[in-house]
């Protein structure tokens, strides 16, 4: 295992410019560097690198990340093949943490990570000394270098097969990352048996979690890992490890139900396409392949469980997307999925499918006149109240203005008529005095505050953690300043982000990171922490004096003893 304390080295020892100018030319923009973003198609230059913080951040579609997660995703690397390509190019050797000789080590959980790679290597073993497992793939399909390409492999049918992974069957992280279930009685045997093993790999290139297929008949036919510290189901995608490359390539991504879909696809030379995890399509899905893909399609079966599966992406997508992308939905014939299609058909016939594919918003409008008699005025009245939650949770301008014409023609009224009805605001320049006065909204002290620490981290060590309360952004401050506390030597900016990345405050990082990116060099950043502080005491001091007033309610200042009059004093006094 890679120590932590040489990757915080790494990226002090790194220049991100230099990083980054190894893939992208980048130009001076004041304060900062900037370029046309490598991860989405644009026309002028909203990718911007700070060479003081050593971070970027794409303004448009808001990918970020230090010098490690851009060669991540640009390379379509590991976190681990990233540090090594990061540390050769600055000669610097990559060292490994290993166990002191004598050292008692059985009081140390092992790195659920690396327990996760020993459980994928064991199942890849397993695959070679299983002539059935391998016909069954085979008879799929599937050639070794994809299988390899995916690390796919074979769980046995016995209980425990994963015994010899660990240095004890009873080693807690076996159930933590739901490898092992433990029964009432307190036994244990292995989730997965008598099943093809599809692992689930994160951003970094780490495994996380497991799909098993089964390879004869029975249910379920998938089994999932369960959600662990290790794996978010609505967060991940199986296969976008593999695919990242090919969606930058084509700028498309195919969203399949199934990992042998996936696989399938891949072998036939679709390789960017990827599944959700036994999971409807989530916001956060969506957001993520919009921002690595100029279009997005939504392939399922044609039959009930389809329609039901498409309708749920569509409204989950509302929200999320961006004009000049497009999402689109295609439904395979009722006998087919894309594994057997494209077997069957050939990679041509599929990607026609794929061009052809129904636009959001013509599926978005199908389905609602679809459910309604148009040709009556309680129909159209029904259509359009069917219509307005979905209207109204499109962000995206063009897009919402377009679609809002189609409803109000379908409906049989204006565009204006049915904006008044929805209460849409018309589309026009807004007045000059309302500009002037527009501003933009206040930000919380909690969030400033944790724009301070990002751009100035160290300033964490001075932050009294009385005063961190009732903030939605106080969990992520108060890890912040255990985590900066905990090392020695001052801490970098792209340390820290570094440190958040893939956790559960990584986008509220990456918001705040895209902020101080407008923060001139000359901002005070000490002065204005220490206004920060002063405002919290004093929103603390009246907090405490408002309880200390209705504690003592009903009696008067003279009645108080002298230790009730001593804190009366000190909390009656701003500053």
């Amino acid at each position: 295992m890679i120590p932590k304390s040489f990757i915080q080295d790494l990226l002090n020892r790194l220049d991100i410019v230099d990083v980054i100018e190894r893939y992208v030319p980048l130009k001076k923009s004041g304060a900062n560097y900037a370029a046309c973003c490598p991860f989405h198609n644009e026309k002028s230059p909203s990718f911007t690198v700070s060479q003081s913080k050593q971070f970027y951040h794409c303004f448009g579609c808001g990918a970020h990340g230090t010098a490690i997660s851009f060669v991540m995703e640009h390379a379509g690397m590991g976190f681990i093949d990233a540090v090594e390509e990061l540390s050769r190019s600055i000669g610097v050797e990559v060292p490994r943490e290993t166990p002191i000789p004598g050292q008692v080590q059985h009081k140390v959980a092992p790195d659920l990570y690396e327990l996760m790679q020993a459980a994928t290597r064991y199942y890849r073993e397993q695959l070679k000394q299983s002539p059935r497992a391998i016909a069954y793939l085979k008879q799929r399909g599937l050639s070794g270098e994809v299988a390899a390409r995916f690390g796919i492999g074979y769980a046995p049918e016995a209980w425990q097969n994963l015994t010899g992974i660990t240095a004890s069957y009873q080693d807690a992280s076996l159930v933590d990352t739901g490898m092992v279930i433990e029964g009432d009685s307190g036994k244990r045997y292995d989730r997965f048996r008598d099943r093809i093993m599809f692992p689930i790999i994160n951003a970094r290139g780490q495994v996380i979690g497991f799909g098993g297929r089964i390879l004869d008949s029975g249910e379920p036919k998938y089994l999932n890992s369960p959600e662990t510290v290790l794996f978010e189901k609505g967060h991940e995608l199986y296969g976008l490890f593999q695919a990242q490359k090919a969606i930058r390539a084509h700028q498309q991504v195919v969203v399949v139900e199934g990992y042998m879909d996936v696989v399938a696809l891949a072998q036939h030379g679709v390789e960017y396409a990827v599944a959700t995890l036994g999971t409807a399509t989530t916001p956060f899905h969506v957001q993520k392949l919009l921002r690595l893909a100029e279009q997005v399609v939504f392939c399922f079966d044609g039959d009930a469980a389809g329609q039901r599966a498409a309708w749920r992406a569509l409204e989950n997508s509302l929200p999320h997307l961006v004009d000049g992308k497009r999402i689109g939905f295609l439904f395979l014939p009722k006998e087919h999925d894309p594994d057997s299609y494209i077997r069957e058909h050939g990679t041509e016939a599929f990607e026609q499918l794929l061009h052809d594919s129904l636009p959001l918003s013509g599926y978005l409008l199908r389905e609602l006149s679809s459910k309604v008699d148009l040709r009556t005025q309680e129909g159209r009245s029904i259509l359009l109240e069917q219509a307005k939650p979905l209207l109204m949770a499109i962000s995206a301008p063009a897009m919402a203005l377009l679609i809002r014409k189609e409803v109000a023609a379908l409906a049989g009224i204006t565009q204006l008529e049915l904006e008044a009805l929805y209460g849409v605001k018309a589309v026009g320049a807004q007045p000059r005095k309302a500009m002037q006065k527009a501003s933009r909204p206040a930000v919380s002290n909690f969030r400033f505050l944790l724009r301070c620490l990002l751009y100035q981290p160290d300033l964490a060590r001075e932050l009294p953690e009385e005063l961190l309360v009732d903030g939605p952004e106080v969990e992520a401050i108060l890890e912040l300043r255990s985590w900066l506390i905990s090392q020695q030597g001052e801490v970098s900016s792209a340390a820290l982000i570094q440190y958040f990345q893939g956790t559960a405050h990584e986008t509220l990082m990456a918001t705040e990171q895209a902020e101080i990116m407008q923060w001139g060099e000359t901002f005070d950043v000490a002065a204005e922490f220490q206004g920060i502080l002063s405002k919290l005491r004093e929103i603390l001091r009246k907090k405490k004096f408002d309880e200390f007033n209705h504690e003592m309610a009903g009696k008067s200042v003279n009645t108080l003893n002298e230790q009730e009059r001593a804190l009366y004093l000190r909390l009656s006094k701003p500053g």
